[in-house]
């Protein structure tokens, strides 16, 4: 019908027109930055969905490098092993020279003195290496956590200070003052009382009291029918000696006032003997240890008192002490057992570190193909986006051009009018 009032073609032409320009505004969009989901009204359920897996993406990352910084963390650390490597070899190399007669003691003497300046510097390097203010050399750090995605590896530390690493028996003990009571491991001499075998007499009283200051007495009776047994006949091993102080021990207060174990059987290769070792007590406060009324328990017991109550110092040291042979000999022990013990850690830290690597490696792989999933729901398909912004600028031309057509069709009816 042909009218004035109401064009409807050109309505009609315009709404189609209006529909191909969206179409094409969508198309520009899309292609412009490259994601066919730019808002919620585009696809609210994939959007959703990507959102989670950005956020997985985005944690996978920081886990992968979460590992690569502890795999730097370890490298530290087994650095400055490769050079305290360096110098326990060294010191090991002084030993053996000084273990030979052919030396003065003057020239013992200088031995000495770098071998006591190379221990003090195995101590300054594992008390110095340090990653952001956590070090794995000197003890202070039990363990660290790297959280690597979903969950953590643990690593434990050792303590690589000259004063720890040979089985926690100091490299150079002629510099240690501190009490036996303070977990330190007694330093043996020649005037000691060894405990050995059998060595309990058969004595009536064959009782036995340590008493740790203020801690209370840990009290052994080995006596007819005494509360550990009756051992008058047949003595009693050191081992058994050992379990029963440590038994003793568990028993005052819970246990929560000795350390776990007191006791324990040292071996002391330099005097070729077991040794009765007693540790310190929880805190590490300098106890004493003084023996209690039982008499004659262990041949010179009173003896053995002393030893235990005595600082070790300079003149207990022997046993790591190159001015002399015997001394350069305890040397060596103690040197061989630390660069063991060091080879063990620095082992440690590079399974650690191949490890994390895999793991790192792992993590990128997920991090891929979550990316490759992310892609698959968010990015714009261009080919398929171009073919519809083609179609949709040929809708918007012709659109156009029939809306001018639809426009100028009133215009037919003035000729009737007319």
């Amino acid at each position: 019908m042909l009218s004035i009032k109401n064009n409807l073609m050109a309505a009609n032409a315009a709404r189609h027109l209006g529909s191909s320009y969206n179409s094409l505004a969508t198309s520009v969009e899309r292609l412009s930055s490259g994601q066919r989901i730019n808002s919620a009204k585009d696809d609210a359920a994939g959007l959703a969905v990507r959102e989670l897996i950005r956020a997985d993406v985005a944690q996978l990352n920081q886990a992968g490098r979460n590992a690569q910084d502890a795999v730097s963390m370890l490298q530290t650390a087994e650095g400055a092993l490769a050079v305290i490597d360096d110098l326990l070899v060294r010191m090991k190399e002084l030993a053996e020279q000084a273990a030979t007669g052919s030396y003065s003691g003057a020239q013992r003497t200088i031995m000495d003195n770098e071998y006591t300046q190379l221990a003090a510097e195995v101590t300054r390097i594992a008390e110095s290496t340090s990653f952001n203010g956590t070090s794995l050399l000197d003890g202070n750090t039990a363990s660290v956590d790297f959280h690597i995605g979903s969950a953590s590896i643990t690593f434990t530390t050792d303590d690589m200070r000259a004063s720890q690493i040979a089985n926690d028996a100091s490299l150079n003990s002629s510099s240690a003052t501190s009490d036996i009571m303070t977990n330190n491991v007694y330093v043996a001499t020649a005037s000691d009382t060894y405990i050995t075998g059998a060595e309990i007499t058969n004595d009536t009283t064959d009782k036995i009291s340590f008493a740790f200051g203020a801690r209370g007495n840990i009290n052994l009776d080995y006596g007819t029918g005494g509360a550990n047994g009756d051992k008058t006949t047949t003595g009693v091993s050191l081992n058994q000696l050992v379990q029963d102080i440590n038994t003793a021990a568990a028993a005052v207060n819970g246990g929560a006032d000795y350390a776990t174990p007191v006791a324990s059987a040292k071996y002391d290769s330099t005097y070729n003997a077991y040794r009765l070792q007693l540790e310190g007590s929880v805190g590490g406060a300098a106890e004493t240890f003084t023996m209690g009324t039982g008499v004659e328990i262990i041949a010179s017991m009173d003896n053995v008192a002393a030893d235990f109550n005595e600082a070790t110092t300079a003149a207990d040291a022997g046993a790591i002490d190159l001015t002399t042979t015997t001394g350069a000999t305890g040397a060596l022990s103690a040197v061989s057992t630390a660069i063991t013990n060091k080879d063990t850690y620095r082992a440690k830290l590079g399974y650690y570190m191949n490890r994390l690597e895999a793991a790192g490696t792992v993590l990128n792989i997920q991090s891929e193909n979550l990316q490759a999933a992310e892609s698959r729901i968010s990015d714009v398909d261009v080919a398929t986006e171009m073919a519809n912004m083609t179609r949709n600028q040929v809708l918007a031309q012709a659109g156009i051009s029939m809306l001018a057509q639809a426009n100028s069709m009133p215009q037919m009816a003035l000729k009737l009018l007319g």
